[in-house]
Formats: structure tokens, C-alpha cells, sequence
């Protein structure tokens, strides 16, 4: 028998009932007739609180349906036979103390074999919110954690759980999950699902689900998940009782790894504690295929005709080339050309890099426009050709992909490269063996200098109110280091970023096709999560995160899950105290300027407040200091920056 302390002398007076946690089980201490005694805290018809309920005519009722049990041995009134458990009391001189027999071995479960077929699958990192729903699977996450196989963290919205788990699934191309209750839990992480899907951001969603049998009859938080989850996830499954459970999670891996996209679990509530015993959990033992796939030869050899006979060629990568750089890298300096980057792809080659030509599109550079225009061949690895990319349709083009549907996917291509992106540019930079292209290094560098020349008076311009956004970024250019995380929000601070920010060997992450506002700050909580992981490339790289005041407000309350998990991270806040895309938007398309005007507290005093570092600047000349000091603080962060409307 273990004994806990349960309540001091006197704590209880007569007549009165308490909840009482006593290790892992809460009991509810009831004073009656002199004596005291301790019940199970659950009602048995529908598990009531009864540490909520009171004594009532000699009763202790439960404070939900009114169902009554004697105070002392849990029994009830007439011929009813459920009774409440009762757990042994000693009344000591310090106090009243509760006994309970030793626990039994933990006995296995269907989430624990979920649980750690995903692990086994490469699952490390988990955001979620506990709740009522999801109990029997937290407890087997909680067991996976303890054993040092995964890290959970708690957020404060589910939303901002599955947007960090896509951007953890951007950043590393591994999978990570995010973790609700049934009903509206399940519901609010949809935004940052549909964030991975269209991106291609590996991420499983674990959902619990009301009870089985009540499933289809309109119950208290029932909805049909996987009728709502039916077009954002690539794999779903509803887990039964009589469900193959090891090779559901691992059907839930292996398409959100090959797929890279969404998969789907769902958990009705007792299924999660229900008997694995003796059950294996899955792993990739023998399940998964190298994807080192090469390209049809005929596409390779009019890749290399069409590349050994343009005069100004061009290589544009997008997000999805982000893993093979270095190849793509070497075989611009082969062909001795400019190299663009789509906005998503911005940082995967330095702009001070040679042949760096910047960001095409909406958020890009004159220097890419320039050299898209003069372009007379475009090479374009893993981008999508979105409207927002400033891919030109009527230049010849080589498009490389490893995913067939993307090639071609909104005009003609000339020459569509069906391959991984790392082995066909192994394989083009093999076969231009010997081939030398005339340089246009000399005319990038002039460019770059135009175009620093035109940021610089744009730096001196004065403006509305305190510091423009070309004076912040480039302070950011100069402080922020040059391997950090760099998430970026949703709006005219993204844009100014796009422009006035030039990366040396950051990681930037965003919300690309879905393009979420609100992105940044939780994006930061998942690239915090993959430098904590050991042997990790990302271990020891600082996240500096970028949004507006616009898009920090709707999951500002997650400063205060970096707080609890200690995590340091940088969180840089352009404030304009409006939604100024838009109100840009309505301007420039003759609508009235209408409510975008926001009410905002004082961020900076918000991040102190929840036990972080916070600094506020509206002065040019304290932006250095402020930017540094921030950096250099081992923990959250917030530098709150003045400025208008206008990021031009």
C-alpha cells in the first residue's frame, strides 16, 4: 500500500467534500458523521465530478444528474449496485492520509502501438492540446516521452500546433504531428494542415474522436472528421477495435514521407486505451523505397540541347529544390548564370553569392525582374509556376519536378524533367562536361549595385512615423546571424522582406500557396523544435521570426508557450497598427479605406509580461542596440518596431 497525504488537520470541516490528488488518481475526501473516507472521483454514470457535488440530506450527490452515494462506502440509496470505489483513510497527527494498492504494470494499449510505430518511423516532435477526448493517447505520447523518443509541446490553440508542425515538416522534409480533441480541437487545426498540404510539408494530424458507439448520433463534440479532413489529408483512417492499428500508423507515415502531405488518425475515445498486448508496432523496415529516381533519358538530352545552346540562360528554383542546392548551385556556376529564387525558395542560395539574382515576383528584386526579361532559356527546379512566382509562360523552359502533376500544371512546358531534382542535376551537370558559357557575372554585380544604391535612398526617405521598412530589414541583413531560422508572416512586412532582405545561409519559411496570416510566430515554435533534435543540422541556428502587428495578434498567446518551454526565439514585429496590405489594396482598387484599422496593446510590454524579453523602437538610431540586445537574450524575445503603412 502507498499512503499520500491528502488534506492537513482540520483543512475539512464537517459535513463538506473535497477533490484530492493523491499521485496520479484523484479521490474525493469526504467529511461525515465524524469520519472520514475517500471515494472515486468519478461518478459512474457518466463520470461526474463528485469533488464538485456536496453531503445532502446524508448523501453525497453528484453535481451533474443528481446521482446520490453514502459519503462513507460509496454505496447507493435503493436497489441500484453502482456503486463509487472507496480507497483506505488513516487520520494521523499531521493529517489525513489516503492508501493505494501498488499500481500494476502498465498494460499495453492501441496507442501505445501507434504511438510507437510513429516514433519508429522518424516522429519526434508533437503540439497539441490535451483534453477529454484525447486522454488514453496523451498518456502513451506522455510514456514515448518520458523514454526520451519524442518531445510534446503544449500550445494554446491547435491551430498554431499544426501550423508548427508544418513548418517544422518545410524545414527538415521530416514528418511531425499535431495532436486535438474531437469536435472543435480537431476543427482549428485545419488551417495549418491545409498550410502542409498545398506546400508539401510532411505532418500527421492525430485527432481524438467522441466514443465509438454514440458515433453518428449528433453527441456532445461530435463531428465527422474524416469528412472534414477528407480533402486536406493524402491518408486517413478512423482507429477500431478490430483495426490492423501498427500498420494504420505506419500507412499514416509512409504517405505523408512519399506523399509529402497530410495524414489523418483518428481516435474515438475508448478505442485509445482499449488491449494491445503482445502487438508490434510498425516501423520502415523494408516499407519504404529510395526516391533517388532518374528522369526519362529523352528529357535529359533535350535538357542539354536546349542549356548547351542558349546565349542568357536562367536558373530559377523554387521551395521544393531546397534540399539540393549544392548541385544546383554547381551547375549555375558551370553555365556562369544568374540563379532566382521564387519568394518561398528566397535564401537558398546567399544574395551575396556571385550569381545570386534575388527574389522573382510580387516580393522580389528589379535585379530577377532584369534578368527574367533578358532571359533567353529558363531552368526551373522545383517551383510551381504560381502566379505570384513571376515565372515568365513565353520563355523557352526546362522545368524539373519530382512530382509528375506539377510539370506542366498551368501552361506548356518545352522540355518537362520528371526526376528527383538532386539526381537530374547531378545528371545535366555530368553530361555539359566541358561545356563553357559566356559570363554574366560582371552585369549581375552591376545590377546589385543599382539596385543597393536604390535601397539606400529609400533608407533615408522619412517616414509616416517611426522607422521604414527598409531601415528594419536592412538592420536585420546586418544582426540577425547568418545560419538563422527565419520565419516570415503574411502581409506588407512579407513583401518588404522579400525586397529589402539579403540572406546569407538563413532558412526562411512561410506560408506559400496558402499564404496564412498569423504563420510566423507559430512557425517559429516548429523550427525551435528541430535545433533542439541531436546530430540535427539546425542544433545550435538561432529563430528570428517576422510579422506584423496583424498577424502576431492572432496567436500571440503562443509567446507564452516559448516561455514554458524556454524556447529562443527572436520575434521581430512590424507594427502599423492596421492591416496595411490591404488597406493598400482597397486604395489602389478605388474601394474606401474600411476596417482595417486594428487596437493593439503594447506588444513589447505584453512579451515582459509573460516573463519574456520585450523592447519597443520607434527611433532609427536605437534599432542596432535593440535588434542585438534581443538577439543575444538566451530565450523569447519581441522587438516591436514603429512604422507606417507603406513598404515601399
Amino acid at each position: 500500500m502507498t499512503w499520500y497525504k491528502a488534506l492537513s488537520p482540520d483543512e475539512l470541516p464537517e459535513g463538506r467534500v473535497k477533490a484530492v490528488s493523491c499521485g496520479d488518481t484523484t479521490v474525493v475526501v469526504t467529511h461525515h458523521d465524524g469520519e472520514y473516507a475517500a471515494l472515486d472521483n468519478n461518478c459512474p454514470h457518466q463520470g461526474g465530478p463528485l469533488g464538485e457535488g456536496s453531503i445532502e440530506t446524508g448523501y453525497l450527490r453528484c453535481p451533474w444528474h443528481g446521482w446520490d452515494f453514502d459519503p462513507l462506502t460509496g454505496e447507493t440509496p435503493g436497489p441500484h449496485d453502482d456503486c463509487v470505489q472507496t480507497f483506505p483513510v488513516e487520520e494521523r497527527d499531521d493529517g489525513i492520509y489516503v492508501g493505494f494498492p501498488e499500481e500494476e504494470p502498465h498494460e499495453r494499449t492501441v496507442s501505445d502501438v501507434i504511438a510507437e510505430t510513429l516514433v519508429n518511423w522518424g516522429v519526434r516532435q508533437v503540439w497539441g492540446i490535451v483534453g477529454h477526448s484525447n486522454l488514453g493517447l496523451a498518456d502513451a505520447l506522455r510514456r514515448e516521452a518520458d523514454q526520451g523518443n519524442l518531445s510534446y509541446y503544449g500550445v494554446r490553440h491547435e491551430g498554431a500546433g499544426a501550423f508548427a508542425a508544418s513548418a517544422y515538416g518545410k524545414l527538415t522534409g521530416r514528418p511531425a504531428a499535431c495532436f486535438s480533441i474531437a469536435g472543435p480541437g480537431a476543427t482549428n487545426m485545419l488551417t495549418g494542415l491545409w498550410d502542409a498540404n498545398v506546400d508539401g510539408s510532411p505532418t500527421i494530424a492525430l485527432t481524438g474522436q467522441v466514443e465509438s458507439q454514440v458515433l453518428g448520433t449528433g453527441n456532445f463534440q461530435e463531428v465527422d472528421l474524416e469528412a472534414a479532413y477528407g480533402d486536406v489529408a493524402e491518408f486517413e483512417a478512423t482507429v477500431l477495435p478490430d483495426s490492423d492499428h501498427a500498420e494504420l500508423a505506419t500507412r499514416a507515415a509512409k504517405t505523408a514521407i512519399l506523399e509529402r502531405g497530410v495524414s489523418h488518425l483518428v481516435f474515438p475515445d475508448e478505442i485509445q486505451t482499449q488491449s494491445a498486448e503482445d502487438v508490434d508496432p510498425g516501423d520502415p523496415e523494408g516499407r519504404i523505397t529510395p526516391r533517388d529516381i532518374s528522369p526519362p533519358e529523352d528529357a535529359l538530352h533535350d535538357a542539354v540541347d536546349l542549356l548547351e545552346t542558349a546565349e542568357r540562360p536562367v536558373i530559377v528554383v523554387g521551395h521544393g529544390a531546397r534540399f539540393e542546392m549544392d548541385g544546383i548551385i554547381e551547375l549555375a556556376e558551370r553555365l556562369d548564370c544568374p540563379v532566382l529564387t521564387t519568394f518561398k525558395a528566397k535564401g537558398q542560395i546567399p544574395d551575396s553569392h556571385p550569381l545570386a539574382g534575388g527574389v522573382l515576383g510580387r516580393s522580389g528584386t528589379p535585379i530577377a525582374s532584369h534578368f527574367m526579361n533578358e532571359a533567353d532559356l529558363l531552368a526551373v527546379f522545383g517551383a510551381s509556376f504560381s502566379n505570384h512566382t513571376g515565372i515568365a509562360e513565353y520563355k523557352p523552359t526546362i522545368h524539373v519536378d519530382y512530382d509528375a502533376m506539377t510539370l506542366g500544371k498551368f501552361h506548356s512546358i518545352d522540355v518537362p524533367v520528371w526526376g528527383e531534382i538532386g539526381v537530374t542535376v547531378d545528371e545535366l551537370h555530368e553530361r555539359l562536361d566541358g561545356f563553357e558559357a559566356e559570363s554574366q557575372r560582371d552585369e549581375i554585380a552591376d545590377r546589385w549595385e543599382i539596385w543597393r544604391d536604390e535601397k539606400a535612398t529609400r533608407r533615408d526617405e522619412t517616414p509616416e512615423r517611426g522607422v521604414n521598412y527598409a531601415t528594419a530589414f536592412d538592420a536585420m541583413t546586418r544582426l540577425v546571424p547568418d545560419d538563422a531560422i527565419i520565419p516570415v508572416d503574411v502581409g506588407n512586412n512579407t513583401y518588404a522582406f522579400g525586397r529589402y532582405f539579403e540572406p546569407e545561409h538563413q532558412s526562411v519559411l512561410m506560408s506559400g500557396y496558402l499564404g496564412s496570416i498569423g504563420f510566423a510566430f507559430p512557425a517559429a515554435l516548429g523550427a525551435w523544435a528541430a535545433t533542439q533534435e541531436p546530430e540535427s543540422p539546425f542544433v545550435g541556428r538561432k529563430v528570428v521570426s517576422v510579422s506584423s502587428d496583424g498577424g502576431f495578434g492572432q496567436y500571440m498567446s503562443e509567446f507564452t508557450t516559448a516561455i514554458k518551454y524556454d524556447m529562443d526565439i527572436t520575434h521581430v514585429l512590424l507594427n502599423d497598427d492596421e492591416l496595411g496590405k490591404i488597406s493598400k489594396e482597397q486604395r489602389t482598387g478605388g474601394w474606401d479605406v474600411w476596417q482595417t484599422d486594428l487596437v493593439n496593446p503594447e506588444f513589447a510590454r505584453f512579451a515582459d509580461n509573460c516573463g519574456g524579453y520585450g523592447v519597443f523602437v520607434d527611433d532609427p538610431e536605437e534599432l542596432d542596440e535593440a535588434l542585438e540586445t534581443a538577439i543575444d537574450v538566451d530565450g523569447p524575445a519581441l522587438v516591436e518596431i514603429l512604422t507606417d503603412s507603406d513598404p515601399i
